[in-house]
């Protein structure tokens, strides 16, 4: 079934290392043994700077995306979010990565940005507002999650808004030492915002 395809290839764009790739073509280094050691975009931007945490931004979106429209480009009935779903557990259990992989915010919104775009990009704009008040990439990765599940039921799409909800749980969890250490106002600020690390 051309649908259980969709799903493999899915996951395996979702298992796409970017920041991994990234680093070990162009840096010679491989950010997992850097920094919080995550293969993700924020680890990417304090190990090799600005630009290629960019670059691993929009390719850990994109992928995202690319997965949720492969339905509608093949004209398919399956929900997007069913097929993105599998680009995100790629994303955090990926095959090219020895299955160790991100926390799935960017692909995250990537797949939901395929699917209810609108709503993405007001999401987009809250993380932005708590990114730059906070100066912290996980509060408002945690934050911006929380308020997409409490939300996402006016879109009345239900497969979507199912979905969501079990994305903000993963997110959580993956965030679990982040949250952690934000409670005890020792996590890690980016050098942007009202409260940047000096």
């Amino acid at each position: 079934m051309i649908e259980i395809t969709l799903m493999i290839v899915a996951y395996l764009l979702g298992s796409i290392p970017s920041g991994v790739w990234i680093g070990k073509a162009f840096f010679q280094t491989d950010i997992r043994n850097h920094g919080s050691g995550n293969s993700g975009t924020t680890n990417t931007y304090r190990i090799l700077g600005k630009w290629a945490g960019t670059i691993v931004l929009v390719m850990d979106i994109a992928k995202g995306t690319i997965a949720a429209l492969l339905p509608i480009w093949f004209g398919l009935t399956i929900h997007p979010m069913i097929i993105g779903l599998l680009a995100i557990i790629g994303h955090v259990y990926p095959i090219f990565a020895k299955f160790k992989g991100g926390k799935a915010v960017a692909t995250t919104a990537g797949v939901a940005l395929g699917a209810q775009p609108l709503f993405v990009l007001v999401m987009i704009l809250l993380f932005g507002i708590i990114l730059y008040t906070s100066s912290m990439v996980s509060l408002a990765s945690v934050l911006t999650f929380i308020v997409a599940a409490l939300t996402a039921f006016i879109t009345g799409d239900w497969m979507f808004t199912l979905i969501v909800w079990l994305a903000m749980i993963l997110v959580v969890v993956r965030h679990k030492e982040n949250i952690a250490r934000i409670r005890k106002g020792e996590e890690n600020k980016v050098p942007f915002g009202l409260n940047q690390k000096k």
